[in-house]
């Protein structure tokens, strides 16, 4: 049962990733941007799957779902420092 909840958990979190990374990316700024709370969420998710690799609990679907939300914040903070260069570069041109 505790699964089953963590995966609905994951399920939504990897819901929101993809509209949150589209959203930042379509900004072109850094702007309203958090690069500690990005590397705090995936401290959280690398803690996570920690976790459950030192309990032998990791299912397959657990495991899918965990990787593909890290791939997301990950592109996330991709996204993160290509927009943080945009906005550098474009307070220094006149």
């Amino acid at each position: 049962m505790n699964s089953l909840f963590e995966t609905v958990m994951l399920i939504c979190f990897g819901i929101s990733w993809p509209i949150s990374l589209i959203k930042h990316y379509k900004a072109k700024t850094a702007k309203g941007m958090s690069l500690m709370f990005i590397l705090l969420i995936i401290t959280g998710y690398i803690s996570g799957i920690a976790a459950k690799l030192i309990s032998h609990s990791f299912s397959g679907l657990v495991a899918t779902v965990y990787m593909l939300n890290v791939t997301m914040v990950v592109l996330d903070l991709a996204v993160y420092f290509i927009n943080r260069h945009k906005d550098h570069i474009n307070t220094h041109t006149i």
